[in-house]
């Protein structure tokens, strides 16, 4: 499978004249966030989706904004969305990252081997762990008591619960990968299932990266105890596919910030967590 040159991808306009994207992904501009894993199903399987807020942000905003708004009651076929990533689909209105997932993963060839009915389930599983481990809990360290808080204002929680995660959790959830690419259901152990990519290997190639940036210093030492050799392998396989390493070098591959994953030194040092855990 080759790359797709980024003029080939859809884009939003008011034209008549374009045709409207079979897929919209509704996100906040200029940052990965949890629209990222979405993205990656798109640009991993070269499928043509419109980006609103990043390709134009007025626009993107002004679709984004009224759907998400407590005045909005939804219409007769879809609820109102909470919050984005909302995906649009013809009539069809999705919200939550793994739900948008589940939807998209038969239609893009990301639910496992043909004729595997229960295995998206078993796919689902795994992208649900990694989110919960990998992402929600990520965001936790730099937010442990209170999400309208500021940082600044919850920093020395912070320094304990980072320590916490990084002592017990990221051994846990590596732990836990690493077991699964030992298993028989990922059939050779270079995917998590089946034998080939799912949506479930590139939501954990996100967590992985993301938590790359967020805690460097923590990885380093993860990488180097040598017991999450095939999670890293899983890693690296995935950046190295052609439309993803395509991706990551192009313009819409989104910066991380102010988002799940930040960077705080003084979380990611190793007085602060205890190194004993990774040896």
């Amino acid at each position: 499978m080759t790359s797709s040159p980024a003029s080939k991808r859809q884009k939003v306009s008011s034209s008549s004249a374009t045709p409207a994207p079979p897929y919209e992904l509704l996100y906040w501009p200029a940052m990965p966030g949890r629209g990222e894993h979405i993205r990656l199903c798109f640009e991993a399987t070269q499928t043509p989706y419109a980006d609103a807020c990043n390709e134009d942000r007025k626009t993107g905003m002004g679709i984004l904004m009224p759907l998400i708004s407590d005045k909005n009651t939804g219409d007769a076929t879809n609820p109102p969305p909470l919050a984005p990533p909302v995906l649009r689909h013809g009539e069809l209105l999705l919200s939550q990252t793994p739900n948008i997932l589940l939807y998209l993963a038969p239609k893009l060839g990301l639910a496992g081997p043909e004729g595997d009915e229960d295995g998206i389930y078993h796919i689902n599983q795994l992208a649900l762990t990694a989110l919960d481990g990998l992402s929600n809990e990520t965001h936790d360290t730099h937010h442990p008591i209170a999400v309208g808080l500021y940082y600044e204002d919850q920093k020395e929680e912070s320094k304990r619960k980072a320590a916490d995660y990084v002592s017990n959790r990221f051994p846990k959830f590596f732990g836990y990968f690493e077991r699964v690419l030992q298993g028989e259901a990922s059939k050779g152990g270079e995917w998590l299932y089946g034998g080939q990519l799912t949506y479930a290997d590139l939501v954990l190639w996100q967590c992985v990266d993301g938590i790359s940036f967020a805690f460097p210093v923590a990885m380093k030492q993860m990488r180097a105890s040598g017991k999450y050799g095939k999670v890293f392998e899983l890693y690296e396989r995935v950046r190295g596919r052609e439309n993803v390493a395509a991706y990551l070098k192009s313009g819409r591959r989104q910066k991380y910030g102010n988002g799940i994953y930040r960077h705080y030194p003084e979380l990611d040092a190793e007085e602060v967590w205890n190194v004993e855990s990774q040896k």
